[in-house]
């Protein structure tokens, strides 16, 4: 497995992070792309409160693919 382990991680500070991975693009240039304002994503952004809609259309516009899994409280197996 490529990562053996999870890295707790907002979904805020991953999309930063890919920002910056992806040619610094600004918050507000990702929200205008995702036809959004910039102040509402702002807003997303603190809250930390995103779709998986939102996610998709984030991934498009940075070239990526969204990854969801559910854990198994259990045994810790991903699905």
């Amino acid at each position: 497995m490529e990562n053996d382990y999870i890295v707790d991680m907002s979904m805020t500070q991953k999309i930063r992070i890919l920002l910056v991975k992806k040619g610094n693009m600004s918050e507000a240039e990702l929200a205008r792309r995702i036809n959004n304002s910039p102040s509402n994503f702002n807003q997303k952004m603190k809250k930390d409160n995103f779709g998986e809609r939102e996610l998709r259309e984030i991934g498009d516009v940075l070239g990526c693919d969204v990854k969801i899994t559910f854990v198994d409280r259990e045994s810790g197996e991903e699905t």
